[in-house]
């Protein structure tokens, strides 16, 4: 992940985690005289760093940030998986292909987003507890639907009309779902069915109390949080799971509690400041530190204790060391927030801020005092099989397919198919995707609901929904509405009911309260 104009030492996963070198071969004492900051930069450049952080796993190489997993590739946040590739922030799951925020058990599914517990699904979000479900859009408990919208344990839906099974099985085959042009066409009636025929609640939020932000599951006393799972107390965090007193932190899971303003952890324990640590407790300011308990200041350690600047020292001394260091940075101004941006390895539009869509310019950037990096990975005019000679059907892709070079129809990058991801499209009749993994991942990125918050009034005006965006006078825009189902406590006035959520007011999609979602939906 480190481009070759990084000034770092950078070592493949077999070579890191070896028995080859030590990280405390770097310590150093810490210089009352000088910044802390300035004195970890030094430190910074010269301790070798991981190109592409996994543990525990097999023959995932290829995933960052990533654990106990098995045959996983390009991934980021991939965690007790086997057979995953092209995810981000995929748990417990197996045989996944393109997939975002799966939390659990979720087998043979693409390009699904927040799909848990469920098999074989394409295309679905917001789905949990379904098979064979394809092109839908918050489903729970349901089998054999295709494109349709908010069902609860439901079967042989088609465009959410319940057909006979014979009836609904010949729907779906008058489609060829191994074919590129009808999965495009496909696709872009799902859009448009989002967008204008389904209820979106107005948070994600279940099975959880006292919260404010989306999608969260199983937490309570949660706030201004996104994407947070099996929380307690937590505030101004997103991608956190299993996590219990955290407070502004980002891409944390499994077991972490009392963590302040940290990045990337998993099993950690009382940490402030710290960056991609695992299997740690009691640090402060680290990076890349793992297996390790009460350090400050330390970089690559895979196995450390009371260490300062990779330095060793008894507790007493470290404990008394540690104090006067601190006292220090808190005069020069240093102590209690994160790293500065500075001293990030990366530029801006290397992270995830920029793959989120806060798409700032060069310059902009650059005025902020940002680092922006121009030697970004990837080729261009390369191909060697365009886009417009690959064959429509799956069925006629043939094995030197893995030989071709493609070219991305939406940022002209190149990229190619592995094998098992070949065998993948084989087998639950996929067309070869026309775009890159990583326009494929924004494209995903940018179905969810925005992590932000806006005051919003429900949307629901007693009979009929319609789009913030509609004109409800105009009967040429009537099949744009949604009509109420079932009776509400507002009767046909207006519901009064206001709320914080991701949907801005100008937004196109129909937005209700807990209230009136409910009464639609159960």
């Amino acid at each position: 992940m480190y481009s070759p104009n990084k000034p770092f030492k950078v070592y493949c996963q077999p070579c890191w985690w070896s028995d080859n070198w030590d990280a405390t071969a770097f310590g150093r004492d810490y210089d009352f005289s000088r910044s802390f900051f300035e004195q970890f930069a030094e430190l910074q450049q010269v301790v070798p760093r991981i190109a592409m952080l996994g543990k525990n796993s097999v023959r995932s190489e290829y995933t960052n940030h990533s654990s106990d997993n098995k045959d996983c590739f390009m991934g980021s946040s991939i965690m007790n998986c086997e057979n995953v590739l092209y995810g981000d922030f995929v748990l417990q799951s197996r045989d996944l292909l393109d997939c975002t925020n799966i939390y659990m058990k979720a087998e043979r599914c693409y390009q699904c987003i927040n799909v848990d517990n469920s098999y074989q699904c394409h295309y679905c979000i917001l789905c949990n507890a379904c098979s064979n479900c394809y092109y839908c859009y918050d489903l729970r408990g349901c089998t054999d639907c295709f494109l349709s919208v908010n069902l609860r344990n439901k079967s042989n839906y088609f465009l959410n009309e319940q057909y006979s099974k014979e009836e609904y099985q010949r729907k779906v085959k008058e489609f060829q779902l191994g074919s590129y042009a009808t999965r495009k066409k496909l696709y872009q009636q799902f859009i448009e069915l989002i967008r204008t025929k389904a209820i979106n609640k107005y948070t994600v939020v279940e099975r959880s109390t006292n919260i404010t932000g989306s999608y969260i599951f199983n937490a309570k006393n949660t706030h201004h949080a996104f994407d947070a799972a099996d929380c307690e107390d937590v505030k101004f965090v997103a991608n956190v799971e299993e996590g219990k007193d955290v407070m502004d932190s980002y891409r944390n899971a499994v077991k972490i509690e009392l963590i302040y303003e940290c990045h990337a952890l998993i099993r950690a324990f009382n940490l402030k400041f710290c960056n991609v640590t695992y299997d740690v407790s009691h640090l402060e300011y680290c990076d890349n530190c793992f297996n390790s308990q009460n350090l400050f200041g330390c970089i690559g350690l895979k196995k450390g204790e009371y260490m300062i600047l990779n330095n060793k020292y008894s507790p007493e001394e470290y404990k008394v060391l540690k104090a006067k260091i601190i006292e220090r940075m808190k005069t020069t101004g240093e102590y209690g927030e994160f790293f500065p941006i500075s001293l990030s390895p990366f530029g801006y539009n290397e992270s995830h801020n920029y793959v989120f869509g806060n798409h700032l310019a060069k310059d902009e950037v650059l005025a902020k005092g940002w680092k922006w990096e121009d030697n970004t990975p990837g080729t261009f005019d390369k191909e060697t099989l365009p886009p417009e000679q690959i064959p429509d059907l799956i069925s006629d892709i043939q094995d030197d397919i893995l030989k071709q070079v493609l070219k991305c129809v939406t940022c002209s990058r190149n990229y190619n198919i592995v094998e098992p991801e070949l065998a993948f499209y084989r087998r639950e009749q996929i067309p070869i995707p026309r775009q890159c993994y990583p326009c494929r991942d924004s494209v995903r990125i940018a179905l969810r609901a925005p992590r932000e918050l806006h005051h919003h009034t429900c949307m629901c005006p007693g009979r009929v929904a319609q789009n913030a965006q509609r004109v409800a006078s105009d009967p040429a825009l009537h099949d744009t509405r949604y009509t109420n189902s079932a009776s509400h406590s507002h009767g046909d006035e207006q519901c009064p009911n206001e709320f914080e959520t991701p949907y801005s007011p100008e937004r196109p999609e129909v937005v209700y309260c807990e209230e009136c979602y409910q009464a639609e939906i159960v």
